[in-house]
């Protein structure tokens, strides 16, 4: 086993460019590649996860205890050959001043080198300055390499390669050339879901040939650090000895925003995990003892998750019977009662009032800290949790009351009045997405009321 960090100078600057083609080079070779993905991403690590083959996990210093994350991180890596983590942001940006939480910080807790991706767009020898700076900023980060991305010409390329490592030191291991058209498609959200681009397969090989063509790919793997682990700590928990249930996931273009290692922990503690696509079933399967429906773009599919009525009647009814259904952002919108889109309603399964629309801008965008009020189906009282809120939608109409939302923000906007999670009976939809190693008293509970639910 083997590993790098790949990283940016800032957020934009090609880094997905490089990890995502960097795995896609050594799958295609045959290589047994593992990429993790820093940060609440869940976008970019569905890209990394198409390009290997294989569940791209998150690896988020934030949310994460440190102990957390590392044995995250070695469980799923001693699986592997060659790891490849992609950073986000800037290599030192954190929450704070001081890096807290950074890219930076995550390529030294796991002892990892970093591959720095530098856009050299209208820049010679300041590229050298700003590596540098990098070098000393921080002299415990190992910046092993550099790759320029965005070069315009041949003499644009010997000027800064010669700079940056006559000044740095630093060896620089590729170099692309500025592309008159994105690689990955783009929207107003960043990159576009693999889910929803057809041409992904032909996207992900320009990816694998860019790195081959444009990267010293010996060179990049001579710099990578081993990684010698003892034996690998078993992930989840030990699957309880009563009966398994059968626990349903909303999985298709309008819903996608699942990480691995939540559905992982569900099936650790007993679940069979079942996915449904809410846009061409009928109806919810009849033996299903509890629901999640994650995040993702409702928005892109309103209409066909508008007309398939009989599977949001299957919702509701259910909903109304007891099912015990966890709901993040877009399965929050999913449960209300419409959205508008271009002066357009689009009728959803109604088991909540409200009525959402998208705006142009971010209504809400960065980490959540959230205390559990009472009467919550899944967490106990004052339990507080981290997790992270990305969306566009607003509330444009709801009629109820913010002190019966579940949930206080301590950090983050949440669904009303510094309040998130809507509760009805056995339902709880809020617009925070959590992750299972960092929140691990959600997939327990979710199995505890699927049993409740079944007898």
């Amino acid at each position: 086993m083997k590993g790098i960090v790949v990283a940016g100078l800032s957020g934009g600057a090609g880094k997905s460019v490089v990890a995502v083609g960097l795995v896609a080079h050594y799958a295609r070779e045959g290589r047994v590649v593992l990429p993790f993905k820093k940060g609440p991403d869940y976008i970019d690590a569905g890209w990394l996860s198409l390009a290997s083959g294989r569940s791209c996990f998150n690896l988020d210093p934030y949310l994460m205890e440190r102990h957390d994350l590392v044995r995250s991180f070695q469980d799923r890596a001693a699986e592997g050959e060659i790891v490849i983590v992609e950073g986000n942001r800037g290599l030192f940006d954190g929450v704070d001043a001081h890096g807290g939480y950074s890219t930076a910080e995550l390529a030294k807790l796991l002892k990892l080198p970093v591959l720095l991706v530098v856009d050299c767009t209208k820049t010679t020898r300041t590229v050298a300055a700003l590596v540098l700076g990098c070098k000393h900023l921080d002299p415990e980060v190992d910046i092993c390499g550099v790759v320029l991305n965005r070069i315009g010409s041949d003499r644009h390329e010997k000027i800064v390669r010669e700079a940056v490592e006559t000044y740095t030191g630093i060896p620089v291991l590729g170099a692309y050339r500025r592309a008159k058209k994105d690689i990955f498609p783009m929207r107003h959200l960043g990159v576009t879901p693999f889910q929803e681009y057809d041409g992904a397969p032909a996207a992900l090989l320009e990816l694998a040939r860019g790195a081959a063509g444009s990267l010293d790919l010996e060179a990049i793997e001579k710099r990578m650090a081993p990684l010698d682990f003892a034996a690998p700590h078993k992930a989840g928990t030990k699957m309880a000895a009563a009966p398994g249930v059968k626990i349903g996931v909303l999985r298709d273009a309008a819903f996608q925003f699942y990480y691995p290692e939540n559905l992982r922990a569900l099936a650790a503690h007993g679940a069979q995990v079942v996915e449904i696509n809410s846009l061409t079933a009928r109806a919810l399967p009849a033996d299903l003892d509890a629901l999640y429906i994650g995040g993702g773009f409702p928005e892109t599919s309103a209409r066909l998750l508008s007309e398939n009525e009989s599977f949001r009647s299957s919702v509701k009814d259910a909903a109304q019977a007891g099912l015990p259904i966890y709901a993040e952002c877009g399965g929050l919108i999913y449960l209300g009662d419409k959205i508008t889109l271009e002066g357009e309603d689009f009728p959803l399964v109604g088991l909540f009032p409200v009525h959402f629309t998208l705006e142009q801008r971010p209504q809400a965008h960065g980490y959540t800290i959230l205390k559990a009020g009472p009467h919550n189906p899944f967490y106990p009282e004052n339990t507080r949790i981290k997790g992270h809120e990305f969306r566009y939608s607003r509330v444009a109409y709801w009629p109820g009351n913010p002190e019966e939302l579940g949930f206080v923000m301590e950090r983050g906007v949440g669904f009303a009045q510094g309040k998130d999670g809507l509760i009805y009976k056995n339902v709880l939809a809020l617009y925070t997405h959590i992750h299972a190693v960092a929140t691990p008293e959600w997939a327990p509970a979710l199995v505890a009321r699927a049993r409740e639910f079944r007898k």
